[in-house]
């Protein structure tokens, strides 16, 4: 019966005709508010596998989130502008990089968030050391726990966790938990997770659900990918990590002993407000209660150290990529190094010419990455743009396997550090939500600057001639994945 109907003249005509229309409609449709790497991946798709291709980009071709969602974010922005605490303390001295200023500026217009000064933070590079500090904090929480996370898990490692949860909703402290539905979903022991967090008795709630039988429904690839733990309004981490086992779990990763190293900084200060703002954006989006009276709790005490921080958000909730903004301006403020540690590297354009162009202006520019990865296509994504870089003068770092280097953050000079949730790639620019937390301080880079010398014992160099070597089949691979990075 199939074979009479595709035989008949007039569904030739009929598709011959859906056909020009899509390829007219993707013409006119695609390139609009794109960019070009971008529109020209969805083209192409569409060219070559058209009704594949357009149902595809109906369903994931749009990074925008339903309006009222974006609502929420603008109406958080407004009370964020109006009630900021801590710029006072920001000095600004001859000490001052006269190149920050503008920065500062672009962050505020983009993300509301000011510059913060009094703050102190405290940097733990060691997956459990993190855990039990986590865990600590929560120990002595006397008013409410924030905690967000793109994967939460209950599992051996994070059982500490949870009964400190436990206990602190035993002794009255108001606890809340936010974790992304897709990431937590896919991972081992979601359904154990969430009885365990309602016998416990927190307030939980999932981000961004696809539950399209509930009407609770997105393009199901833009996640909630932020990292914090917010104490009393006092304390607050945030970094790379998530509330997981190391392993996270996976049979595959078991298998192969692969093991994740990631960085979470501490904080106190200001900055722990505006922390805090992005878990009350976070909540106010998924259940509609406002929870602006309890942002105000923020220690007054002076600190001894003096740093000064801004949050930057991004994502989907925004208009604008507000963390490759902020990156692509520091990278081309740099006067003398550039150090960059990501798990997953897949710049857009933009991020690739200011690293590039960084390295040609005779900076000392490296890239710190794992020679081993747990997403496939984003390896070899991330490995088709090695050569470019190497070109140019990058230095490429590979973290030896089994270990996964998870951590993000960048140093400028040896002024400026970025801390936060935030890969240096276009999943990160455009889909998911991210902390990034800018901070200003030669005390926290010299920090970071002995845990990259750690990284560079543990890494062995990547060289031109040897990338050059690798096999045909590595490059088609290589060269197959960046095109289909860009299909945003």
């Amino acid at each position: 019966m199939i074979a009479a109907i595709t035989s008949n003249p007039y569904f030739t005509i009929v598709a011959l005709v859906l056909d020009i229309v899509i390829r007219v409609f993707a013409i006119a449709v695609v390139p609009r508010n794109r960019k070009p790497q971008t529109a020209a991946a969805w083209l192409i798709l569409i060219f070559l596998l058209p009704y594949v291709g357009i149902i595809l980009f109906f369903l994931i071709g749009s990074t925008k989130l339903p309006r009222r969602r974006r609502e929420k974010q603008l109406e958080i922005n407004r009370y964020i502008l109006e009630t900021t605490d801590g710029m006072d303390r920001v000095i600004r001295d001859a000490s001052f990089p006269v190149w920050l200023e503008p920065i500062v500026e672009l962050n505020r217009t983009l993300g509301s968030m000011p510059l913060v000064g009094g703050n102190r933070a405290k940097l733990f590079s060691e997956y459990n050391a993190s855990l039990e500090a986590m865990t600590e904090a929560v120990d002595r929480a006397r008013n409410f726990v924030h905690a967000e996370f793109y994967i939460v898990s209950f599992d051996t490692s994070t059982t500490p966790f949870f009964d400190a949860l436990e206990n602190a909703v035993k002794r009255g402290v108001t606890v809340r938990v936010l974790l992304d539905h897709v990431a937590s979903l896919r991972s081992p022991g979601y359904h154990r997770t969430i009885r365990k967090l309602k016998k416990i008795g927190v307030d939980w709630r999932i981000m961004l659900p696809v539950q399209p039988l509930r009407g609770r429904f997105q393009r199901p690839d833009l996640r909630n990918h932020r990292k914090l733990l917010v104490i009393d309004g006092v304390v607050a981490f945030t970094g790379s990590q998530n509330m997981i086992d190391r392993s996270y779990n996976k049979r595959g990763n078991l298998k192969r002993g692969l093991r994740w190293k990631d960085l979470m900084v501490r904080f106190e200060g200001p900055i722990v407000a505006g922390v805090n703002a992005l878990f009350v954006t976070d909540w106010y989006s998924e259940t509609g209660e406002l929870l602006l009276r309890e942002t105000d709790r923020v220690s007054d005490e002076r600190t001894e150290q003096v740093l000064d921080a801004q949050v930057v958000p991004s994502g989907p909730g925004f208009e604008l990529e507000n963390n490759l903004r902020m990156f692509n301006a520091l990278v081309y403020s740099a006067q003398e190094r550039v150090i960059i540690t990501s798990p997953y590297f897949v710049p857009d354009d933009s991020m690739l010419y200011a690293i590039t162009n960084a390295a040609y202006r005779g900076l000392d520019v490296q890239l710190f990455v794992s020679a081993v990865a747990d997403q496939p296509v984003v390896y070899h994504a991330q490995r088709s743009y090695y050569e470019a870089l190497l070109r140019a003068g990058v230095r490429i770092w590979l973290y030896h396997a089994p270990t996964v280097l998870h951590a993000k953050h960048f140093t400028i000079d040896d002024e400026v550090a970025v801390i936060g949730s935030s890969n240096m790639d276009m999943r990160s620019f455009s889909l998911n939500f991210e902390i990034s937390v800018m901070v200003r301080g030669r005390s926290i880079v010299q920090e970071l600057r002995v845990l990259e010398g750690h990284y560079r014992e543990e890494s062995r160099e990547l060289l031109l001639e040897e990338w050059l070597d690798r096999p045909l089949r590595s490059r088609v691979l290589d060269n197959t994945a960046r095109l289909t990075a860009a299909v945003q």
